[in-house]
C-alpha cells in the first residue's frame, strides 16, 4: 500500500453505515459567513442579532425558569449564579440554539467534520453577583498559544445584555495572544437585545460580568470542539437514548452519535448511531 493509498483509506469512515449528513448551516449565505468570519478573526468575536424571536425567548423564559433552583459551588461558577445541566434532557426549547444555521454555517468553516457539542448550559446571573474571572474556553488542552482554537462558544441573550446586569466581558483581540496574561482594566462588555448571540472561539479571554442591576440576567451557552477532542460535558453518557432519537441530526451527530474518521467514535467496533436502531442492546 503506497502513502496515497494509505491515505484515501484514513480519510474514510470505516464503520461506515451511516455517511455524513450536510450540516444546516450549508444553507446560509456564504457573504454573510465570509463578514462574520472576518469579524471574528478581526476581534476575537462576533454579535450575530436578533436570531431568536420574541415567541421563541418566551419559550425559553417558561421552560428553564422552573429549572433555576441551584446557585454556584464556587467562585468560578458564581455563588449568586444559577445554572442548569444536563439541558436536552429537560427542554427541546433550547434545542435552536445548538443547532442555529448561522452558528453552524461558522463551525464548518472553522472546524473538522463532525465537531462535537461541548457544553450546554443555562446561566442566570442575580442581582448583586460579582464579575467572574477571566478565563478562555479551551485553556484545558494542554497545547500552547498562540494557535488556533480548539473549541468555540455562542452566548444567547435570553434577557438583554446591558454594561449593568451582568453581560459577557470580552477582551478584544485576545484569541491572538501566547501567554499574556489578562488584567481587569481591558474588559469590555458585549451589550446586545435579546435573541442576539455573541460568537467566539475558545482561545478568547473573557467572563461573566458583574450584575449591579435590580434583576437577573438570563442566558444560554453552546460549546463546542473539534471532533478529536474529549468534550466538556460527556453527552454520550448524560443524554437519554430518547432524547437522542427526538433531536435533530445536526445536535445528534454533536453529541457523539458520530465517526471522525476512519474510527474515533465506533461502539464494539460500529457506528454508534446503531445504538438508536430498533432492538438495539443497552451497554
Amino acid at each position: 500500500m503506497d502513502v496515497t493509498d494509505r491515505s484515501d483509506l484514513l480519510d474514510k469512515d470505516l464503520a461506515g453505515t451511516y455517511r455524513r449528513t450536510v450540516s444546516a448551516g450549508a444553507g446560509v449565505d456564504p457573504q454573510i459567513v465570509d463578514a462574520d468570519l472576518a469579524a471574528l478573526e478581526r476581534d476575537g468575536y462576533v454579535i450575530l442579532p436578533d436570531l431568536l424571536s420574541a415567541a421563541q425567548l418566551d419559550e425559553i423564559r417558561a421552560s428553564v425558569t422552573p429549572l433555576l433552583d441551584k446557585t454556584g459551588r464556587n467562585g468560578f461558577e458564581g455563588r449568586a449564579t444559577q445554572r442548569v445541566y444536563s439541558v436536552l434532557n429537560k427542554t427541546r426549547s433550547c434545542d435552536r440554539i445548538v443547532d442555529h444555521p448561522r452558528v453552524l454555517a461558522l463551525l464548518d468553516r472553522m472546524f473538522m467534520p463532525n465537531y462535537l457539542l461541548s457544553m450546554l448550559q443555562v446561566i442566570n446571573i442575580e442581582p448583586g453577583e460579582q464579575a467572574q474571572m477571566l478565563h478562555t474556553d479551551d485553556g484545558f488542552y494542554p497545547l500552547p498559544r498562540p494557535r488556533k482554537g480548539l473549541g468555540a462558544a455562542t452566548i444567547w441573550a435570553i434577557d438583554d445584555f446591558t454594561a449593568d446586569n451582568g453581560a459577557t466581558d470580552v477582551l478584544v483581540g485576545s484569541h491572538r495572544w501566547g501567554d499574556r496574561e489578562p488584567t481587569d482594566a481591558e474588559r469590555e462588555p458585549v451589550v446586545m437585545s435579546a435573541g442576539s448571540c455573541v460568537f467566539f472561539p475558545g482561545t478568547l479571554w473573557h467572563g461573566g460580568g458583574a450584575n449591579r442591576s435590580e434583576r437577573a440576567r438570563l442566558a444560554v451557552t453552546a460549546q463546542y470542539c473539534e471532533p478529536w477532542l474529549r468534550p466538556q460535558e460527556a453527552f454520550t453518557l448524560s443524554t437519554t437514548r430518547d432524547t437522542v432519537r427526538v433531536v435533530s441530526e445536526d445536535i445528534r451527530r454533536m453529541l457523539g452519535y458520530s465517526i471522525h474518521p476512519p474510527f474515533i467514535g465506533q461502539v464494539d467496533g460500529m457506528h454508534p448511531k446503531r445504538l438508536l436502531e430498533p432492538g438495539a442492546q443497552q451497554l
